[in-house]
């Protein structure tokens, strides 16, 4: 149990009642979890309003409500607290709950279009084989050092983030790390949180449907690092155009890794194999057993980043050397026939590129690439026609499939995708809606040293149809068209 004003504390708001003499059991933004005592916030999300649930949960036993309205309350023991931005309370709220579990450990957060995941991942990893506890919070999975736990969202929202934190730091965890996504920062869902550092990957074309534009989509992504405090680090990719700009107006200290350009952190690809890439990296050549120049850079980061946390510069090239790909991205299969299979979760134009550019450097001459590819429902559609372009151009077939259509028509989405293709290229391409009938076609078209690319979906083990997830796994499924046996 813990005082109103004190969970209030950093918050500025305006009180009908007394907040010190209003003790509370927990703090809620859903009012199905609401119980007696709680503190109920009423957010304005994308799809209901919270306000509308207000009545609900005081029935249900909130003594005390958070709105940005001042709501009719038919219990005047109910205390209203009203404030400009309900999201932010919350964030600041959740800290203040949970005792500020960020500041107990040393929290990297890592932003971008593409890499977060497999730098967040590689980073987890990495610390944990140096001898340390550490934390994980990414799109993947969540990690409490040994701990595994289901991922929802790539950054979850501010009550799960700091009860996840709390839990990291009574398990005796030194280190964090952590994807932010920039529906989080837009949504003040890290607002609070004291990082040790911020790690800036790319920007590319990805989630105009929430942003509307690129500028908003950049400006949400920069605004993590205008939260970041002066005694963090700030380590962008300066390859990228928008590295530069994450580290305007930043407090933090600035740092620069990539491969192309001039930075404090360096690495150039000496040999790019579909088994490993060999890089020289400050000075030192390294085999990795990543794949692709976009690994080079996230490899590249994780280094500096742990450079950057005071790791010794040898013992991270020596752990980071024996490091395996991460889940679903770039995850090579390879059948006793003599074909390869590559399942990634490449679901934006510029990420598909980047492993369609990785298997055509590295296959050889006599291989053909057989690419399938769809493209969500309910998200950005004006990546689709551009996706379907970038397949087909960069592969000999490319298969048009069902990824997540969600509540969206397949049919229409796989429309909108071949609208992208000249009548040249929709010659080589075929149109499957049935994802595992298409993986299967693949499979069959596919001859001894082939490659066959399942991209969109890869880590998951899920299709969203209407509405509803069914289980569907990449890996699984191209293993069965494959005949391999586990």
């Amino acid at each position: 149990m813990k005082n109103l004003s004190e969970i209030l504390q950093g918050i500025t708001y305006t009180a009908i009642g007394q907040p010190a003499d209003v003790r509370l059991s927990g703090i809620a933004f859903d009012s199905r979890k609401v119980t007696n005592g709680t503190l109920f916030f009423a957010i304005r999300g994308t799809l209901t309003d919270g306000h509308q649930y207000i009545a609900k949960a005081v029935e249900a036993g909130a003594t005390a409500i958070v709105s940005e309205e001042q709501p009719v309350l038919s219990d005047n023991n109910v205390v209203s607290i009203l404030v400009d931005d309900a999201q932010k309370a919350l964030a600041m709220a959740a800290c203040n709950w949970f005792e500020h579990p960020s500041a107990k450990l040393r929290l990297v957060g890592i932003t971008g279009t593409n890499g977060k995941t497999t730098t967040a991942t590689l980073l987890f990893n990495l610390f944990e084989s140096l001898g340390y506890r550490c934390g994980l919070l990414s799109t993947v999975e969540n990690r409490i050092h040994s701990v595994q736990r289901q991922a929802t969202h790539t950054t979850p929202d501010p009550i799960q983030i700091n009860a996840l934190l709390a839990e990291m730091v009574e398990a005796g965890c030194d280190y964090a790390f952590i994807e932010v996504s920039s529906h989080s920062v837009v949504q003040h869902r890290i607002s609070g949180l004291k990082f040790a550092g911020g790690v800036f990957t790319n920007l590319t074309h990805d989630h105009l449907d929430y942003h509307k534009t690129f500028a908003e989509y950049l400006k949400a992504k920069k605004g993590f690092f205008d939260q970041l405090g002066s005694q963090a680090f700030a380590l962008v990719n300066t390859d990228d155009r928008n590295g530069t700009v994450m580290l305007q107006n930043c407090k933090a200290s600035h740092n620069t890794y990539a491969l192309k350009t001039m930075a404090d952190y360096h690495a150039r690809v000496v040999e790019n194999l579909l088994d490993g890439l060999l890089l020289e990296i400050d000075g030192n050549e390294v085999w990795f057993r990543l794949v692709g120049q976009f690994n080079a850079y996230n490899l590249t980061a994780v280094y500096a980043t742990a450079l950057l946390l005071d790791q010794n510069k040898q013992q991270v090239l020596e752990k980071l050397s024996a490091m395996q790909p991460v889940e679903g991205r770039f995850d090579t299969i390879r059948s006793a026939s003599g074909i390869t299979a590559i399942v990634d979760y490449a679901h934006t134009p510029d990420a598909l590129q980047n492993v369609l550019n990785t298997i055509n450097q590295a296959r050889g001459e006599q291989s053909r690439l057989i690419t399938v590819a769809g493209a969500g429902g309910d998200r950005d559609k004006t990546k689709r026609p551009e996706m379907a372009r970038i397949a087909a151009e960069n592969s000999d077939r490319l298969i048009l499939t069902s990824d997540n259509p969600r509540t969206e028509n397949p049919t229409t989405i796989l429309s909108e995708m071949a609208a992208g293709l000249t009548q040249a290229l929709a010659q080589t391409t075929l149109i499957i809606e049935n994802r595992r009938e298409a993986i299967r076609t693949a499979v069959a078209l596919a001859t001894k040293g082939d490659i066959v690319l399942i991209a969109g979906k890869g880590h998951e083990k899920y299709q969203e149809i209407n509405g509803v997830k069914h289980h569907f796994d990449d890996k699984e499924e191209i293993k069965n068209a494959l005949g391999i046996k586990e």
